[in-house]
């Protein structure tokens, strides 16, 4: 038994020390899960155009903003410069967040804006898209049903995004790089 206990011990506790272990499973994960569904997300909300970055689509408006644009007769001239910041803030993240995470670039602080957008865009399918009224949309922590968009789902997401901002990007990583290139080299005395 003391054998099984070593061989136990010895193995998670290499286990335990790969610090480069998680970060680099969560960037992976989220690029395989998530970075799609983001990208093709953005995708939606581009105009027309070489401008189209800079002048979203309606569709952008009515995504972000579905009752307000819904007010307006879906005329977007009528709404306010608030609005029009906050659609293209939120499609330029849906581009430039997903790079820089898989990038490992800024990972802890994009990681955080992912986590304000997952938050924004929980909000949002909520109350402007109506689906606090649809049963299972929301969901319910510790039932029998993992599927729920928000609470499930989007609770999963987070916590992949969690672990980047506590751990960093790991090794395989432009943080890691940038900061072996701006460390001070050690100094030696004689």
């Amino acid at each position: 038994m003391t054998a099984l206990v070593s061989i136990h011990t010895a193995l998670f506790t290499r286990i335990e020390r790969a610090d480069w272990l998680l970060p680099t499973l969560a960037r992976f994960l989220f690029a395989a899960i998530l970075l799609v569904y983001y990208w093709k997300s953005g995708l939606t909300k581009l105009g027309d155009g070489l401008l189209g970055p800079f002048s979203p689509a309606v569709g952008a408006y009515a995504q972000i903003f579905p009752k307000a644009t819904e007010a307006v007769t879906y005329d977007v001239t009528k709404l306010s410069l608030f609005h029009h910041l906050t659609v293209l803030a939120g499609t330029w993240a849906e581009f430039i967040l997903p790079i820089l995470i898989i990038a490992g670039l800024l990972s802890r602080l994009a990681s955080l804006g992912m986590i304000g957008f997952i938050a924004v865009q929980s909000l949002t399918d909520l109350y402007g898209h109506g689906g606090i009224e649809h049963e299972g949309t929301l969901g319910a922590w510790f039932d029998k049903a993992p599927d729920a968009i928000i609470l499930d789902q989007r609770a999963l997401w987070v916590f992949l995004l969690l672990v980047i901002v506590v751990k960093g990007a790991g090794p395989l990583s432009l943080d890691r790089a940038l900061s072996r290139a701006v460390a001070p080299e050690p100094t030696s005395r004689g």
